[in-house]
């Protein structure tokens, strides 16, 4: 049986783009595990299976449910440990380094350059929510915070520094192979990738090399995603 993830969806069930699902779409893709994706929205919590904290993804193992994509990978490392996702204590932890190094220093900028974009491809019945849950974090209306994504994509490409020195370097983050710190950061850019055409590279950079690799792999996993179709306002 295969394994099944509750997966964030826009207006379009096959629009999926939440950075932390596409970590565990990629880590079973890795593990060559089939997987099951059930679409989900931010109005939909009542629907997902309990115990659970109202958040996806959140994989259904048989009878076991397992929440955060952190601990889903490492579920997955324990429960099936065919093609590790960590070769190793040190690899894992390393890896853990990038998962906080890309949620606190890329995710905020990548919000800043496309939550308008992820607001327009949502299902109605999720727009609300967003927009008003987004603007209090933020402090600002989401056409303010778009205003600014040109100085924000400059400030991005200062962040991303280390990763830009690390991959030109090696081919991955995880050296020769890719691995789930690579899974983790492309996560971050398959959320910028589905829901806006704003696009936060430069052809030359290696980011972008590397990121063409990551699209490419598991017969073009990511490459088929379906992107945000909503037309720009």
């Amino acid at each position: 049986m295969a394994l099944k993830m509750f997966d964030l969806a826009g207006a379009h069930e096959r629009h999926r783009f939440s950075p932390y699902c596409w970590r565990v779409r990629l880590a079973c893709a890795h593990k060559g595990l089939a997987l099951d994706t059930v679409p989900w929205r931010f109005a939909d919590k009542a629907q997902l299976p309990t115990p659970n904290e109202g958040t996806v993804p959140l994989l259904v193992d048989d009878d076991r449910i397992v929440s955060d994509s952190w601990k889903i990978a490492e579920y997955l490392d324990a429960r099936y440990p065919r093609m590790p996702l960590f070769e190793g204590t040190q690899a894992k932890s390393q890896a853990l380094f990038i998962k906080f190094w890309s949620e606190r220093a890329l995710h905020p900028l990548i919000s800043s350059m496309v939550l308008k974009d992820v607001w327009l491809g949502l299902h109605e019945k999720d727009k609300d929510y967003f927009r008003v849950s987004r603007e209090k974090r933020f402090g600002k209306t989401l056409e303010e915070i778009e205003a600014n994504r040109e100085e924000t994509r400059v400030r991005f490409s200062q962040a991303i520094d280390p990763l830009r020195a690390t991959l030109t370097s090696q081919t991955f983050l995880s050296g020769t192979a890719p691995g789930h710190a690579d899974h983790i950061v492309f996560g971050t850019f398959m959320w910028a990738r589905c829901t806006s055409n704003f696009e936060v590279l430069e052809e030359s950079d290696p980011v972008w090399v590397w990121r063409e690799k990551m699209l490419g792999l598991h017969d073009g996993l990511a490459l088929k995603a379906q992107r945000n179709t909503a037309p720009a306002q």
